[in-house]
Formats: structure tokens, sequence, C-alpha cells
């Protein structure tokens, strides 16, 4: 499959991550949906910041994209470490078993150093060491980590929002 996976979280009622997963054919089309909606002024869409209004437009334009999702919800976990170990293990897992060849997470410079220790772990424990990149970015350096951003949200947040996203979501998981 060859894919690249984009991972977003939110911590707001305890830990779920969003992964994208976005085929390189489809790469390009995606980054130009999704840098369209960035507007002026801004260096990044940043979904938990935009209005109801912006949010729907935003949603509008991810689920036309050629993308799919797995949600990895940890808010069952009562130590947030344990939570966030919990989701990279099976995101890893999740990506060595789709052949992706790229892991985009968005880089929280308070987890960074253990992400990259365990990541680094977890991808020579899957098998993958020679074949799955994985990257720790900043929202402006990577725009489709706007999609996770959204979703992850949307999610998180219930009703309306969880079904205007659901078709995108593939799976949603239990860790």
């Amino acid at each position: 499959m060859n894919a690249h996976v984009f991972v977003d979280e939110t911590k707001e009622r305890g830990l779920l991550v969003a992964a994208a997963v976005v085929l390189p054919a489809d790469l390009a089309a995606a980054r130009r949906t999704v840098r369209a909606l960035i507007l002026p002024g801004q260096r990044r869409i940043h979904f938990h910041k935009e209005k109801d209004d912006r949010r729907r437009q935003i949603i509008a334009a991810v689920v036309t994209l050629s993308a799919h999702a797995v949600i990895f919800d940890a808010r069952r976990h009562r130590d947030p470490r344990a939570a966030r170990e919990a989701c990279l293990v099976e995101l890893v897992d999740h990506a060595a078993k789709i052949n992706a060849a790229r892991l985009v997470l968005e880089r929280d410079d308070s987890t960074f150093q253990a992400d990259r220790r365990l990541l680094f772990e977890q991808v020579r424990k899957s098998g993958t060491s020679g074949t799955l990149r994985y990257d720790q970015l900043r929202a402006h350096e990577e725009c489709l980590l706007a999609i996770p951003d959204a979703l992850a949200w949307c999610w998180a947040k219930g009703g309306r929002w969880k079904t205007s996203v659901q078709r995108v979501v593939r799976e949603a998981r239990q860790v």
C-alpha cells in the first residue's frame, strides 16, 4: 500500500488519537485541498480554534479527500503516559499491517523524546525498520496534519460532529 499516515490527538476528556491514511497518488491533491482552506494570516488550520461555520467548511473538504482514518481511543486509561504509549504501539502496528511508508505525528515537545524512543523500538519490533519512516513535525510543516486534527476533535466532541466524519473513519479501536 505504501500509504502515508498522518497522526494527531486530542487530550480533552482523555486521549484520542486519529490516524489519517493517504495513498501516495492522492497526496498532492489532498495537500492542495487543505492548503486552500488555510486563511490569509494563518500558518495552519487548528480545528479547536475555528468557529463552527469554518469547522463545517473544513469537514466538508476533508470528507471529499481520498483518505480514511483509524481512531485509537485510550480514554479508559487513567494514566496519560500509559494511554499515549498504548496508542503509539497500536499505531505502529497498524502502519506495519497496511505496509505504510511514512508515519507523520504532530510534534508535541512535552512528549517528543519519549515518543521518539517508543517509535524507534516499535518500528524495530514490527520489522519495518527499513521500510517505515516516521517523523514528528509541527502542524505548519505538514498541512495534512490538519486532517487528523479535525477528525480527533470531531470524534471526541461526539454528536453531530462525530456523525459528520463517520464515513471517513474506517475503524475505531479501544486501546
